[in-house]
């Protein structure tokens, strides 16, 4: 089954093309065929976090305009051969792109690819419209910021106009330890807000950040982090797996912890 599914949020800089970037790959690891589609027509960056820029060519709009096939503007990629990008135009604004000319492209794309993922830009305007144009599910991206779950709340609701009944939840950059201090909201407060079922909890983690800069994505990374892991678990779910969630509570055995604990215990009994 060719599945075609848009990363969304809202709010800007929450993490959608990370996440994008990061599950086509965990996908195409999986031996799924896969394609990611850039739709942040004048501000794309798809491309940037896949490591593939110097290999654009033609864009989406380039196919739109009759001047090239869609397979010519069809970058792949040489680590991940079943993992392809069509990237979107830097020079051109979102109203270059019409919601009924986006729906065809992707359909195409469909036919061919078991995944289609659409990278959706920030907003709720064309850009927008154009990215959810062709969606059969979505999966909202968020961090656990109240101005961040605000906008995704709308887009839900949006989405759910659309006609796009299976969306998910993919709370970003979550910090166990603010969490634990009240001074971050906790996935139960985001889910209860959203109302949409959890499919993938990701930390934060500054090697997101190193990986962005080299154009390859956590899941590629020799060496295993939590978000790269948490990544790949997303994956596994969207294929139907039953994957529990890592436990990224606090670790609260540190020496000053373990001295509380012999200081609050009661006498005779051990901490």
């Amino acid at each position: 089954m060719n599945r075609v599914i848009v990363v969304t949020s809202g709010k800007g800089g929450v993490g959608k093309t990370t996440t994008t970037a990061n599950l086509g790959m965990a996908l195409a690891k999986r031996g799924r065929k896969v394609i990611v589609v850039d739709a942040d027509f004048g501000l794309r960056n798809l491309d940037l976090l896949l490591g593939l820029e110097n290999r654009v060519v033609y864009t989406a709009v380039d196919v739109l305009a009759g001047q090239c096939r869609l397979e010519q503007a069809i970058v792949k990629d040489k680590r991940l051969p079943n993992l392809m990008l069509l990237p979107a135009a830097q020079n051109r604004t979102k109203d270059a792109v019409k919601p009924d000319q986006m729906k065809q492209l992707v359909n195409a794309l469909a036919k061919a690819f078991n995944y289609v993922l659409v990278d959706c830009p920030a907003g709720i305007e064309m850009g927008f419209q154009n990215a959810i144009a062709a969606a059969k599910e979505a999966l909202i991206v968020t961090t656990p910021e109240i101005a961040a779950v605000r906008d995704a709340d709308r887009v839900v609701g949006l989405l759910e106009a659309n006609n796009i009944k299976q969306v998910r939840l993919i709370v970003n950059r979550l910090r166990p330890n603010m969490v634990q201090a009240n001074d971050m909201m906790s996935v139960e407060d985001v889910q209860e807000i959203l109302a949409v079922p959890l499919i993938g909890i990701v930390p934060d983690d500054e090697r997101v950040i190193v990986s962005t800069n080299k154009g390859e994505p956590l899941v590629l990374a020799e060496s295993p982090s939590l978000a790269g892991t948490a990544f790949d678990n997303i994956a596994r779910r969207l294929e139907g797996e039953t994957v529990e969630f890592l436990d990224f509570a606090p670790n609260n055995d540190g020496f000053f912890a373990r001295l509380r604990k012999v200081l609050t215990a009661p006498i005779g009994k051990k901490p």
